[in-house]
């Protein structure tokens, strides 16, 4: 399904019940990798205005343990819907892991066998603060290689995805809409799916497409580069890239509240 202009979302009668926005971080939130003085006040808005954010990044759990004490959101799904950092609270694990080290033992083995076709994957320099994923470098990789890797970690038994930044090595049922699901439902369980409004730019934020359970999908401009590799595409495009794409969402959001 070919994705509207934003300009499109206006006219929608339940832009005005919107009550939360899920949305990926980099390259969505942020503008060349910063976070920038507009973005701080397109949250603070939205807050203002009682619609709450929710983070859906596969940046590790240290990172956004502290990221959530820090914005005006409600909290924070990391590492592509591995766990849970409220803003206030206790985090909660979202991806059933038995034995945590174990795990992680089983991750690294899996990315030692990478290496044996790709010797030159970099791991993330985050990765030791990681729980339930194990992350190495996108850049320098082509679509073949990506394609390779996730064949790879499909014998291997593992899910692959990918960003604007990083792979992601992770268990197969983790993906960012199931999370988000049980996060609406543990958080905000009155309300609708249309009441919710999904943002991303990359591959690793298509399951945030899947407009059977998302309805109101946004993709920053930035995404256009990658439409041909998504089996799900957002029901919306913004006009400008990242955060300036999420920032325009914003005002559309909040104009369509207005009394």
């Amino acid at each position: 399904m070919k994705s509207l202009p934003l300009s499109q979302l206006q006219a929608h009668h339940s832009l005005g019940r919107v009550a939360v926005v899920a949305t990926d971080l980099d390259g969505t939130l942020t503008h060349q990798g910063k976070f920038t003085p507009g973005l701080l006040q397109a949250l603070e808005a939205l807050a203002a205005a009682s619609v709450a954010v929710v983070i859906v990044t596969g940046r590790s759990a240290g990172w956004v343990s502290g990221l959530v004490s820090y914005l005006p959101v409600v909290g924070a799904i990391a590492e592509n819907g591995g766990i849970f950092y409220p803003s206030n609270g206790t985090p909660v694990l979202l991806t059933a892991i038995a034995d945590l080290k174990r795990h992680r033992q089983q991750l690294g083995a899996g990315f030692a066998h990478l290496l044996t076709e790709f010797p030159h994957l970099r791991e993330t320099e985050d990765n030791p603060f990681r729980v339930t994923d194990w992350t190495f470098e996108v850049a320098g990789l082509t679509s073949e290689n990506l394609q390779r890797l996730r064949s790879l970690c499909a014998e291997l038994g593992w899910g692959f995805t990918f960003s604007t930044v990083h792979c992601h090595i992770k268990p197969h049922q983790q993906d960012k809409a199931l999370a988000l699901m049980q996060v609406l439902g543990d958080c905000f369980p009155d309300y609708s799916s249309d009441r919710v409004v999904t943002v991303g730019d990359s591959p690793n934020d298509e399951s945030l497409f899947d407009q059977t359970l998302f309805p109101f999908s946004v993709g920053v401009a930035n995404l256009a580069e990658y439409l041909d590799l998504l089996t799900h595409h957002p029901a919306y495009l913004t006009d400008l890239p990242e955060s300036e794409g999420f920032c325009e969402l914003v005002r559309t959001i909040l104009a369509a509240q207005l009394p």
